[in-house]
């Protein structure tokens, strides 16, 4: 839980009680069941797109589309009342346990070469992470992660890197998109493995053969933070909760107090306002404030943003009351499409039609966080 000194923080700064009752209000208004709909309909368009489609009858994992939808489904069938598991879930839980089961003799997502990278080292560390997330979450309800879960955290452990700057890391995919597969990406990978850690059943973090490890990935997270984006800073603050001891309550009141200085006076958080920075200053981050296609980035609060900066003000313990959180998932419930179940979003990295399979990747995410948002609470 968050302590007295991000309380006070954050009470600091917050926004007027008014807006606050006025965001409550607002919250009854989205549908859990559209929602669920639009998310299994894209996760089974995900599962058979043929540009997903890879080696032994297998699909890639996205961070756009199957990682959200792996970690928040659950979560709306909870709430739905839904006594067994989504087929789309069933479906993707059993495709990344095949290849968890398959790893010495699958081809990995990508081979080549791409950007000055290896794509298939690249590919084996960023698939190494999401699978252990995703049974990790499959797994946190229970007394002890499963064995594929087991093999999945040995499959990431073994490519962890040991050596130089990066040590702690994993390889990780470079498109030049933002903000999974970026020039910074690698840190938001490692963060997700940290989340990983924090979500499997805690006795698995006490395991002597992955100490190592365990001080290796502090160490990066710890080394590269200065460096980053303000939306890494969020994904380690959510690995910090999950994660106790990760960072201490000074560190994580500072993320705290630079994520809500960006809240909108609408609720809503803006993403690109949450990649860039002077952190890392260079002709790559400056080229972050336009599109490929040459556009500026939208200045309006967009779902992704505000549906993972509120899920992760949640788990980080604000206050039911703090007026940011109300905010945020007033924003959200006021913002769902009503005819799709979906929380429209929006590429930073490229304008795309919306009615597109890839032109909805920003709303898949969008509205999977969204769901985490509004229904998961500490």
């Amino acid at each position: 839980m968050l302590t007295r000194t991000i309380w006070w923080l954050t009470c600091a700064t917050s926004l007027s009680a008014a807006a606050a009752i006025h965001a409550e209000s607002a919250e009854a208004g989205w549908s859990p069941k559209s929602a669920a709909a639009y998310l299994d309909e894209r996760a089974n368009w995900w599962a058979t797109w043929p540009e997903a489609a890879r080696d032994q009858n297998t699909f890639c994992i996205s961070c756009h589309t199957a990682l959200p939808y792996a970690l928040s489904r659950a979560a709306l069938g909870s709430k739905l009342g839904q006594a067994v598991p989504a087929k789309a879930e069933v479906t993707l839980i059993s495709n990344v346990t095949k290849r968890v089961r398959l790893w010495n003799r699958i081809a990995p997502y990508y081979e080549g070469n791409s950007h000055g990278s290896d794509n298939s080292t690249r590919s084996r560390g960023t698939e190494a992470v999401l699978n252990a997330l995703i049974l990790a979450n499959h797994d946190a309800e229970n007394v002890e992660p499963g064995d594929d879960t087991r093999t999945a955290f040995d499959n990431m452990w073994r490519l962890q890197r040991t050596s130089g700057d990066v040590s702690g890391s994993w390889s990780w995919l470079q498109f030049d998109n933002e903000p999974w597969e970026a020039h910074d990406s690698e840190y938001y990978g490692a963060a997700l493995a940290a989340v990983a850690v924090g979500t499997v059943p805690s006795n698995y973090r006490f395991n002597p053969n992955i100490q190592a490890n365990l001080q290796l990935l502090r160490g990066y997270l710890s080394r590269q933070y200065a460096n980053q984006s303000i939306i890494n800073h969020v994904v380690l603050l959510w690995a910090s909760e999950r994660w106790p001891g990760l960072l201490n309550p000074e560190q994580q009141a500072i993320i705290v107090s630079e994520v809500v200085k960006k809240q909108r006076q609408d609720g809503g958080w803006n993403l690109g306002s949450l990649i860039w920075s002077w952190r890392d200053w260079s002709l790559t981050s400056l080229a972050k404030m336009w599109r490929s296609d040459d556009t500026p980035l939208d200045s309006k609060a967009d779902a992704y943003a505000t549906g993972l900066v509120t899920f992760v003000l949640e788990q980080a313990g604000l206050p039911p009351g703090d007026a940011h959180v109300k905010q945020g998932r007033g924003w959200l419930a006021r913002n769902q499409d009503k005819a799709t179940g979906a929380w429209p979003s929006y590429s930073v990295n490229g304008r795309r039609d919306p009615s597109s399979g890839m032109g909805r990747f920003m709303s898949d995410a969008g509205t999977a966080y969204a769901v985490l948002a509004l229904t998961v609470a500490r």
